[in-house]
């Protein structure tokens, strides 16, 4: 076997380094054979009087014959041995690396974003989706005697339709900052997931349904009316009353969306003993009021609340979030940039408006 197959084959720094000390005593050995070959050579060429084509090979041919194909070897390296080796090339000192050090790169800080748990998810694969939503309800129901006529009662049903809307942003990059530096690709792409993340949550809780924006559940939401009449309400109180406002349409609440300032001033209202209502400081306390979840989230506009049932409305997904990269623009492809685009598609249908109930804390004027 020889030198460049045993460098070939190693697996292991000490593999590589018995394969380059067995190179260099072949090396060694080759030097001994030609000297003895010389010998050989010279004394055949003594014994025909110094005629190297006296009945005998030639100096010239019995060389290359016998060692050449060794030395060739040697003469095509240089008397060097190339070994490549996949990792990452260091200065001579180990200090710092040819390619400058990076720390990880640090981002802004993202929301945590929650309103799209809160609803129920569909696929879908059409730019609209119809569905019959029932808005009228007869009910003739009653005691009958037997042998007699039964009532007929009545369902009237609408044909809705929820458009599939398209949120979307890009940035240019360049294609050799995209190779020089991976994680900044990572970076892009995670940015623009979360930027288009963003504005999803903004459409479901706000879209006001014009041009291309989504019927946002606010939008729909029936205003608060306090059913009890309560006389000074705090925070808490309001938040009681509008869960039964929409127990009331017969459409259990399943959960509270305000902003975290309000969930705040809740949290730090005390009783007249100075102890806090919702819980000791010390206490880990889950939001939560009147045994359904509070979602704090600063979509939500300060001093405002949105109490219903948001599993019975309906986010209907045309495709997630892709990341997809083109040179195809303007000049990009001369200029090596490209351009990064985030995208979604996705529709909604506020099945139950009334349902969810929308009022004001009062505390901003």
């Amino acid at each position: 076997m020889n030198i460049e197959t045993k460098l070939r084959d190693a697996k292991t720094v000490g593999e590589v380094a018995e394969a380059i000390k067995s190179g260099v005593l072949s090396v060694e050995e080759a030097v001994r054979t030609l000297s003895a070959r010389m010998d050989e050579a010279e004394q055949k060429g003594v014994r025909h009087g110094g005629d190297f084509n006296g009945g005998g090979d030639s100096w010239g041919h019995e060389f290359t014959r016998e060692v050449g194909h060794e030395v060739k070897g040697l003469m095509q390296n240089r008397g060097h041995i190339g070994l490549e080796l996949k990792t990452t090339i260091t200065s001579a000192t180990g200090d710092s690396l040819i390619v400058p050090k990076r720390e990880q790169i640090v981002g802004l800080p993202k929301r945590r974003l929650t309103i799209r748990s809160l609803m129920t998810t569909v696929n879908v694969s059409t730019g609209s989706v119809e569905y019959p939503q029932l808005t009228a309800r007869t009910n003739a129901a009653e005691m009958v005697a037997e042998g007699t006529l039964k009532p007929e009662s009545a369902l009237t049903f609408d044909l809705a339709t929820a458009p599939i809307r398209t949120i979307a942003h890009w940035i240019p990059a360049s294609v050799q900052v995209l190779e020089d530096v991976p994680q900044l690709q990572s970076l892009i792409d995670e940015e623009l997931t979360y930027g288009v993340a963003l504005k999803e949550e903004a459409q479901l809780l706000a879209g006001d349904g014009t041009g291309q924006n989504l019927d946002g559940m606010v939008t729909n939401a029936t205003a608060f009316s306090d059913p009890m009449s309560l006389a000074s309400p705090n925070m808490i109180d309001m938040i009681g009353a509008a869960i039964l406002q929409c127990s009331l349409t017969d459409v259990p609440p399943d959960g509270i969306v305000i902003h975290p300032s309000d969930w705040w001033r809740m949290r730090l209202l005390k009783d007249g003993d100075g102890k806090y209502i919702l819980g000791d400081p010390g206490a880990n306390v889950t939001p939560m009021l009147f045994g359904l979840p509070v979602v704090p989230t600063q979509a939500q506009t300060v001093d405002k609340f949105l109490v219903g049932s948001f599993k019975s409305q309906t986010l209907y997904d045309r495709h997630r979030t892709r990341i997809e990269i083109s040179t195809e623009h303007d000049d990009f492809f001369t200029r090596n940039l490209v351009a990064i685009r985030g995208e979604e598609r996705i529709g909604m249908a506020v099945k139950r408006p009334e349902a969810l109930i929308y009022g004001d804390f009062g505390n901003v004027a």
